[in-house]
């Protein structure tokens, strides 16, 4: 699918939200569908289905939160994820946000290094949130996703 094709918009209001792709970035549906009703859902098409996700959600006053990046897994390697998320600062900039921050799991090493590729910075770790937060352990590139690594751009 060329890149190009993509078109970037907000969730419509009586569309429902493509969990299947959300539950990619996080696999608890409860917390999935606590932050769609506090946060905006932006999705990518390409006028057949939808390539990715992002959902943003305001956190504290001039600061709002990236909390799901998600691509469809078919698309996995096109750069759709780094459109994401650039996406997603410059809406945040244009809201007037000052910061934009987001949390990872320490075993999601691409994730980790789209991020940084994109700007953000470690700014601190929250030990054991998945063990804490998820009922099932989680598994990425063999390493059990225990932390949460946080992350934040100063826009």
């Amino acid at each position: 699918m060329p890149i190009e094709t993509l078109t970037l918009r907000p969730l419509a209001p009586n569309e429902p939200p493509p969990l299947d792709l959300l539950l990619l970035a996080d696999p608890s549906r409860s917390i999935v569908e606590d932050y769609l009703r506090r946060g905006t859902c932006f999705l990518a098409d390409d006028g057949i289905r939808i390539a990715g996700v992002f959902v943003l959600l305001p956190t504290r006053p001039e600061t709002v939160e990236l909390v799901n990046v998600a691509v469809d897994e078919t698309l996995h390697g096109q750069g759709i994820g780094k459109i994401l998320v650039l996406h997603a600062i410059e809406m945040s900039r244009e809201a007037g946000y000052r910061t934009i921050e987001l949390g990872t799991g320490n075993s999601g090493i691409g994730q980790l290094a789209l991020y940084q590729k994109c700007g953000f910075r470690i700014i601190g770790v929250d030990p054991d949130f998945f063990v804490r937060h998820y009922d099932e352990e989680i598994y990425e590139n063999g390493i059990r996703c225990r932390d949460m690594i946080r992350l934040s751009l100063h826009l």
